[in-house]
């Protein structure tokens, strides 16, 4: 039976630019920059140099994060005229449910880099939107805290596969108790890739008990602090110094619990040393999604599909949706662009399951874009987290807004007014 979500808010994208249009009247004008450019800028100029190089950053030489961009220029729009698009109807069906619009917001860990209300400011917007809500295993809060701010919106959980099974199924089925309508598994990050913007700057947030509220929180997880580590750790060259200091201040501070308690303790260090050692499975194989199917009845996306013939494989393994994704260009410099792969992964799957694309999307028109060659949704990333930095809350929700109004309009004038009427018709291969 379908969940149908509560009615949508009074929202239309010419309300969203009438509103903009009067204040400006008065002089007020957007704190959040509408324009993607300026967004960005602003936002950087908000965050510490390390918290956006971890943000903005992709592999190697950014390759990637480039041509997630410039790929969508290939596909150009093909408006038709005289249809009366006088009334949009914007939302789409996943699983059973009614969502208001096409979009997701894609897991991004850390958060708290951004805002210090982090992931429940993201919660909170996403909901007052009607988007849903991807949680990150890489949140600076934990899932329940998010899922009691978001009520009876729409939310996901996004799983890392631990070296611990018993870790996976705990995180997953904390996920179903929250309320998660969908596990979407990444599969791009068994490893970091060479993010070189974080490599000079030497800077990986999880050592300061940043981005692991999901693991800190989990009872197996606090379990598997008090056994031995498998390896022994790593020896460094690193000395003592001021920042070390501070830095190790600042994971006791990070960290649940007394600060004194913290430091005599040494459990963050060793909860840190965990989660480094576990926290990923370069083994993982199809195989092991059996396990998966065992301990959830939840539907389970693959994110980080690229390649149509792993598409084929999920159908093959009974998965019930694909991600189409390169971890915004972070994972692989020289990878091929998601909206690239998109039309060869829709034409193996021929609407078996849906399809969602992660990576590059800027603005609706590159959703209106996605949609015409396949996916029934896409997931917005790196722009609803400069929304944050610049204002918190506000921020991602006037981001949001804007994705919602932008698609709308150009779904309209591309001679569209339901989602059902955008298909391969409406582009031109440039």
């Amino acid at each position: 039976m379908s969940k149908k979500s509560s009615p949508p808010p009074s929202f239309t994208a010419m309300d969203r630019q009438r509103e903009t249009f009067i204040k400006g009247m008065s002089g007020q004008r957007s704190v959040v920059p509408f324009d993607n450019a300026a967004l960005a800028q602003k936002a950087k100029e908000k965050m510490s140099a390390e918290a956006y190089a971890y943000v903005a950053g992709g592999a190697g030489t950014d390759d990637t994060v480039h041509q997630n961009r410039s790929d969508f220029a290939r596909w150009r729009i093909l408006p038709r005229m005289l249809r009366d698009v006088s009334t949009r109807d914007t939302s789409i069906e996943l699983f059973g449910r009614t969502y208001a619009s096409p979009f997701l917001l894609a897991p991004v860990g850390v958060l708290d880099l951004a805002h210090r209300k982090a992931d429940l400011a993201v919660a909170r917007a996403a909901v007052a939107n009607q988007i849903p809500m991807i949680f990150s295993n890489q949140a600076s809060v934990p899932m329940e805290h998010c899922a009691q701010a978001m009520g009876d919106g729409h939310r996901w959980f996004q799983l890392y596969w631990s070296k611990s099974n018993e870790l996976v199924k705990s995180l997953v089925q904390r996920a179903e108790k929250c309320g998660c309508e969908a596990i979407a598994v990444t599969l791009d990050t068994t490893m970091l890739g060479w993010r070189t913007q974080d490599l000079d700057l030497a800077y990986l947030p999880f050592l300061r008990g940043r981005g692991i509220a999901q693991y800190v929180s989990d009872p197996v997880f606090q379990a598997l602090v008090d056994e031995p580590d498998e390896e022994p750790a790593p020896k460094t060259s690193a000395k003592i110094s001021l920042e070390a200091i501070a830095n190790i201040r600042e994971l006791m501070n990070n960290y649940p619990g007394n600060f004194v308690h913290n430091l005599r303790s040494r459990r963050p260090l060793r909860a840190v040393r965990k989660f480094i050692g576990i926290y990923s499975r370069p083994s993982l194989t199809w195989e092991d999604l059996k396990f998966l199917r065992e301990v959830t009845s939840l539907p389970i996306l693959l994110k980080g599909i690229l390649h149509p013939d792993d598409a084929r494989l999920a159908i093959d393994h009974g998965v019930d949706g694909i991600i189409v994704s390169n971890h915004g260009g972070r994972q692989i410099d020289g990878s091929i662009s998601s909206i690239a792969a998109l039309p060869a992964i829709a034409e193996v799957v021929n609407d078996r399951i849906p399809i969602l694309l992660d990576s590059g999307i800027r603005t609706g028109a590159d959703a209106f874009k996605a949609l015409a060659l396949g996916a029934r949704a896409v997931c917005i990333g790196r722009p609803y987290v400069y929304g944050l930095a610049i204002a918190g809350e506000r921020g991602v929700s006037a981001v949001l807004k804007n994705f919602r109004a932008d698609f709308e309009l150009t779904m309209g004038l591309a001679g569209c007014k339901a989602i059902e009427e955008i298909g391969k018709g409406c582009l031109v291969n440039n």
